[in-house]
């Protein structure tokens, strides 16, 4: 993945990104062609710090055939994006751009063995059940024994051993502070939910900016007249 210096995450920051959201697109290929299909996942880490990406497919799912250990997949992991217009910002002579985040994921992936795959499934299920809280957790343990055993039949379980990490997070970092603030007001005026996620982020990144011009704009309404 091309990411520009001023987008450039560290592997850190990449890791949260990518267990926070715990979704992406695992692409590998099969000799003559890309073949993908977006899975859920959860993140484990082995006894030497490797992230381990663990995840399910169908059994019929071709990419399944591709889990040799040895071939590297990619897992795309994205989340909000959002287009911004050159009128939003301050400084004249822009051009439109589109801001984003995404880590990029690659290593060898097999098939899980033995008592890993009920494992991964009561773990992811924990993972994002989590996220409903006040709701009570769903659990395995509330389906029944015939169906949980055909459940586990038409899947199989597979591990990424991460061996690279690779994140983007185009949020406007090059441009001015006035600039910087100018779209992300804008972003957060939209009615898409992506461009209200990435105006938060992009506020949350340059903190001091937004409290340098809010309070020059205080001090102006104040010489004005404006406000009391």
């Amino acid at each position: 993945m091309y990411v520009p210096p001023a987008s450039r995450v560290d592997r850190a920051a990449c890791l949260a990104f990518a267990s926070a959201r715990g979704f992406g697109l695992a692409c590998a290929h099969d000799g003559q062609k890309p073949i993908a299909s977006p899975v859920p996942f959860h993140i484990e880490y082995g006894s030497d710090g490797t992230p381990l990406v663990c995840f399910h497919l169908a059994r019929h799912n071709p990419l399944i055939g591709r889990a040799d250990g040895v071939t590297p997949w990619l897992l795309a992991v994205s989340d909000a994006d959002a287009y911004v217009s050159p009128d939003w910002y301050v400084s004249p002579d822009q051009v439109p751009t589109w801001l984003y985040q995404t880590v990029h994921m690659s290593g060898p992936v097999r098939p899980m063995t033995g008592q890993q795959l009920p494992d991964h499934l009561n773990q992811a299920s924990a993972r994002f059940e989590s996220n409903l809280a006040p709701k009570r957790p769903w659990t395995m343990d509330k389906m029944s024994a015939g169906r949980s055993e055909a459940m586990m039949k038409a899947i199989v379980g597979l591990v990424m051993t991460v061996e690279e990490i690779e994140g983007g997070f185009k949020l406007n970092q090059h441009k001015s502070d006035a600039d910087h603030v100018a779209v992300t007001r804008a972003l957060a005026l939209q009615k898409s939910a992506g461009a209200q996620t990435l105006s938060a982020a992009m506020r949350a990144a340059r903190p001091q900016a937004f409290a340098a011009i809010e309070d020059n704009e205080m001090l102006s309404t104040v010489h004005e007249g404006i406000a009391p």
